[in-house]
């Protein structure tokens, strides 16, 4: 097996170590990636390059100093030290950039290097996590085993191969998603102040990854998608020529024998039906049971602080108590005139009734197993089925109808802001939030605004719905 250190130069993580320069180094390589931004190739002159980087360091302070590597001089000016930052990233043992020079015009030119454009790709992502369309796999996956083009020409490379790579996609989308939605929980149970709290349940509410979700669930119909997948996936299998031609092409495309590659196809076929239809739902219930985990615990721990910055009769019953402590200790409750000995009384003698003792709960007993024979639903069966799942999918909230809302409530104004909206009432609050949340991807833009205001017990952001030119 090789091994990584074997294909990457020896000292390419070296300027991301732990030292003094590892910020300007990461930064200063991003710098160049974003040069080559509108560039037709990785390949741009080197003159270009070095004065991106000469601004980057003069905005930022950085002085020669910093770069210094040991046993040499500081830098002049800027364009020094950035001469010297491209000098380093392209030496061989970095291996970030290379050094080039045109045959006609002799001037010289930085490719990036593809281990470069990796690396640079990856911090990229550490630092702005691209928001993932999870529908959008779905979707994929279902169009690919609609057409009829790619398994009549290659049925595995652009077929077979396809599906399994979206579904594996989708698969670690949605495990980085509950994983993420956990590290929220961990953050808000370490909220110091209301006001912090409840900026972070608006950015929970704005969050990326709220919408995203949604589409995955029962109302948006992606269960009907999954049907389609799921049957057509087990009929590729069951298709003798269609089967023998997905093992040829694979056999072909990775290089393996004939046992392996059929190993391998119905390794993909079955790893693909399995992940749709247990796996996906499994993930789905834990992802919506952490959702649910979190808006209790903001709920809870807003309470908390709202009862904690108000608990005074709690205060001064401790320091009172405190206070009867220490005149016990140095004799002055002798001391105190007979009417003032009522201020001390802080025991109180109080009776149980009825009403305060709770009794254990009856532990329930389990029924004995119970087994039914299968019956084959009858064409009316079929369709009360259908009306009863098309009313449980049903969302009042969608993103259709809270464009209606908005359009309603503004008529012909083009700004409207939260105090304006309806709030009387639960469905009321719903409306707004929802309306709010689905604002951008329905052509309004959502501004939040100093001050909050209190409706159904919590407390919101004040903000505007603008809608966009």
């Amino acid at each position: 097996m090789t091994n990584l250190f074997d294909v990457i130069p020896a000292g390419f993580f070296n300027n991301l170590a732990s030292g003094s320069s590892s910020r300007v180094y990461s930064d200063c390589l991003q710098v160049i990636y974003d040069q080559y931004d509108r560039e037709i190739s990785y390949r741009i002159a080197r003159s270009r390059l070095r004065d991106a980087i000469a601004v980057y360091l003069l905005e930022n302070h950085v002085t020669a100093e910093e770069l210094a590597e040991e046993g040499e001089s500081g830098a002049r000016n800027y364009q020094d030290m950035a001469n010297a930052v491209l000098r380093r990233f392209c030496a061989k043992e970095i291996g970030w950039l290379e050094e080039d020079s045109d045959d006609a015009t002799y001037e010289k030119h930085i490719i990036m290097t593809e281990q470069g454009i990796r690396l640079a790709e990856f911090l990229e992502q550490l630092k702005k996590p691209e928001r993932e369309e999870f529908s959008g796999y779905i979707f994929h996956i279902y169009n690919i085993l609609r057409s009829e083009d790619p398994w009549s020409r290659d049925p595995y490379a652009e077929g077979l191969k396809n599906v399994y790579r979206s579904a594996k996609l989708l698969a670690k989308a949605l495990k980085r998603l509950s994983t993420f939605i956990k590290k929220i929980i961990e953050r808000m149970v370490q909220e110091e102040t209301l006001e912090s709290l409840t900026e972070n349940i608006i950015e929970y509410c704005e969050g990326s990854f709220v919408r995203e979700y949604a589409r995955l669930t029962k109302q948006q119909n992606i269960h009907i998608y999954r049907t389609f997948i799921k049957g057509k996936l087990t009929d590729i299998q069951n298709d003798a020529e269609l089967f023998g031609r997905l093992v040829s092409g694979c056999a072909a495309e990775e290089g393996l024998r004939g046992d392996e590659a059929e190993d391998q196809v119905l390794e993909m076929l079955q790893a693909t039906r399995q992940f749709l239809t247990e796996d996906y739902d499994q993930i789905m219930r834990e992802i919506r049971h952490k959702i649910n985990l979190y808006l209790q615990i903001a709920v809870g721990r807003a309470r908390f602080l709202r009862n904690r910055e108000a608990n005074i009769r709690g205060s001064v019953e401790r320091t009172i108590r405190y206070l009867a402590e220490e005149m016990d200790d140095i004799g002055w409750k002798e001391e105190l005139p007979a009417e003032a000995a009522g201020l001390f009384l802080l025991e109180r003698h109080e009776f149980l009734d009825t009403a305060s003792v709770r009794f254990p709960r009856r532990q329930q007993t389990v029924p004995n197993e119970t087994f039914a024979q299968l019956e084959e639903m009858t064409r009316e069966d079929v369709e009360k089925a259908k009306a009863a799942q098309e009313q449980e999918a049903f969302n009042p909230y969608s993103k259709e109808k809270m464009k209606a809302y908005l359009e309603h409530i503004l008529g012909e104004k083009k700004r409207l802001e939260s105090d304006s909206l309806p709030l009387e009432s639960r469905r009321d609050l719903l409306r707004a939030l929802s309306a709010a949340a689905y604002g951008p991807e329905n052509g309004y833009e959502v501004r939040p605004l100093d001050g909050y205001l209190e409706t159904q017990n919590l407390l919101l952001r004040r903000f505007e719905i603008v809608k966009k030119e």
